[in-house]
């Protein structure tokens, strides 16, 4: 059972401390959310070159064949630029370059929800703090040796702290969910999205939930367990402490009384034989103050 208890205590730190790498990784990227927003090409005399861009009337050519925009169709003067968003900020690519140019999603949420955005960067500050001290004392109760009493407190600790966490987490990415639903439909007019999904950070995110979880319930397992295994040897102990004192009661009690019948009758028998021995009539005055108790008991 010692062996067991050791490998639940060790499943669920490697799935706390996999929580507490994942939820750490996802809060400081910006992939939460990835997608495509169409923008309009620059002429290309202001890039000096490129293929996303407007070849208008270019030096050195008057003929109008040479303009590679098609008016009637309108579709050749957008172009699609990724971007990826998270919690701190939103990047996007800069087109005919490299790099990309980044500037914060707090400044791009509406400012009716921005509220929700600051609970929901609190509640993921919470969720990591909370996960760090399970993992901590997680990391207390196997390494050092310490009483089982004191165990069983560290591991309800542990359990209780990786339950908020997990709860914790869950409302923060439903929150943040909500908020960047809200700032594309009422965000600003140059960055909403045409076409996004869901990012690696989001999946990270809701692993990382799903490892504390896990974690959560192999803690409260290995808890109760103990517990129930702690209250089943208590309950066999009070068991046969109540049986051996009715067994050895009746007997003691039993053996006082033969004792005492035994001795009172080896009394009275050397008595008797005194008597044949002796003529004087005061040895049948000594029998006739035989005490009632000893009647009734000889009888």
């Amino acid at each position: 059972m010692g062996v067991d208890r050791r490998q639940r205590a060790s499943a669920a730190l490697s799935l706390s401390f996999l929580s507490l790498i994942f939820s750490i990784t996802a809060f400081s990227s910006s992939y939460w959310c990835e997608g495509t927003r169409k923008v309009a090409k620059p002429f290309c005399s202001e890039l000096r070159g490129g293929t996303h861009c407007i070849r208008f009337n270019s030096s050195g050519a008057n003929d109008s064949n040479v303009v590679q925009y098609i008016w009637e169709t309108g579709d050749d003067k957008f172009v699609d630029r990724k971007f990826h968003a998270g919690i701190w900020y939103s990047c996007e690519e800069i087109l005919n370059g490299e790099g990309e140019k980044c500037r914060s999603f707090i400044s791009l949420t509406p400012p009716a929800d921005r509220g929700v955005l600051w609970l929901s960067i609190a509640a993921e500050l919470l969720y990591i703090t909370l996960l760090l001290m399970g993992v901590t004392l997680m990391l207390i109760e196997i390494c050092h040796s310490i009483s089982i009493l004191d165990g069983l407190k560290l591991n309800a600790f542990a359990a209780i702290f990786t339950v908020l966490a997990g709860l914790l987490g869950m409302v923060a990415h439903m929150m943040y969910t909500t908020v960047f639903q809200m700032t594309v439909n009422l965000g600003p007019e140059d960055w909403r999205p045409q076409t996004w999904d869901y990012g690696w950070s989001y999946c990270l995110a809701w692993g990382s939930f799903a490892c504390c979880m896990a974690s959560s319930v192999t803690t409260m397992n290995r808890y109760t367990k103990t517990i129930l295994e702690f209250k089943y040897k208590q309950k066999r102990l009070e068991r046969s402490l109540k049986v051996k004192p009715k067994t050895s009661a009746p007997e003691k009690a039993w053996k006082m009384y033969i004792d005492t019948i035994h001795n009172t009758t080896e009394d009275f028998m050397h008595q008797l034989t005194d008597v044949h021995g002796l003529a004087n009539s005061t040895v049948f005055a000594e029998l006739n103050n035989i005490p009632m108790t000893h009647y009734e008991e000889y009888c």
